[in-house]
């Protein structure tokens, strides 16, 4: 496994569609998780390598919606078609 291959995973985050969907900003939706913008914007960008099921929990609950709505998986060989 080379240093890149490491870091790649198959997990789309889907946070944009679903802030867009709702009419809430970043910062909205930070404040009422209780998380910082950083690390939101971590995760919403897909170079979160982590997310705490209560953060993940927090996240659903507030945006009303599934962690399938949220996130999605597309196999290496998929996501280097693209």
């Amino acid at each position: 496994m080379t240093p890149d291959d490491s870091d790649s995973h198959g997990i789309e985050v889907h946070l944009d569609r679903m802030l867009n969907e709702r009419g809430m900003t970043l910062t909205e939706l930070a404040s009422r998780v209780g998380v910082t913008n950083v690390n939101l914007s971590i995760l919403k960008n897909g170079r979160a390598r982590a997310i705490r099921f209560t953060t993940l929990t927090r996240i659903c609950e507030v945006l009303d919606c599934q962690p399938g709505d949220l996130l999605t998986y597309q196999d290496a060989e998929a996501k280097r078609r693209r």
